[in-house]
């Protein structure tokens, strides 16, 4: 299996589950209404609607950067605000990140094995070749993953 192959399904396994961290972010997703993914249990910390927005983000961020794009976020665009707290923009919000994380994991994917020790464009550290790019989005994944496992009990 190519190393492109097993980090598509590590991202999809972060996901979509059978990781053997426990339970999966669409998982932790489910029966969150819209009030509590607005709310703020926790004062001065993200809502669980602002990180699922900010993962969306870094995951398109990432897919656009295996295509060759030089992608840098602003502040609203690191962590979109939260406009409209209706059921249904709750729901888009959270299709929308399953859509954008389908696409991330077909754009890894198909990536070539070659190309993984290539420098990210935009980024200045030598050390911030494709493959550390594509290992860096599992984690962060797996770490807003956690925030909002947290944010769901509080």
């Amino acid at each position: 299996m190519s190393q492109t192959a097993l980090l598509s399904d590590q991202i999809r396994r972060a996901f979509e589950g059978e990781a053997w961290h426990g339970d999966p972010l669409a998982k932790i997703l489910r029966g969150i209404t819209a009030a509590r993914a607005a709310a703020r249990p926790i004062k001065n910390a993200h809502s669980i609607w602002e990180l699922v927005l900010h993962v969306t983000a870094w995951d398109d961020v990432v897919r656009r950067r295996l295509d060759g794009a030089a992608v840098r976020l602003s502040g609203k665009q690191n962590f979109p605000p939260v406009k409209d707290t209706s059921e249904g923009a709750w729901r888009k919000a959270v299709e929308n990140l399953k859509q954008v994380h389908s696409e991330l994991v077909k754009a890894v994917a198909a990536f070539p094995d070659s190309r993984l020790q290539d420098q990210v464009p935009g980024k200045a550290q030598k050390y911030h070749d494709f493959y550390y790019m594509i290992s860096g989005i599992v984690q962060h994944e797996l770490y807003h993953a956690g925030q909002i496992a947290i944010l769901k009990k509080a």
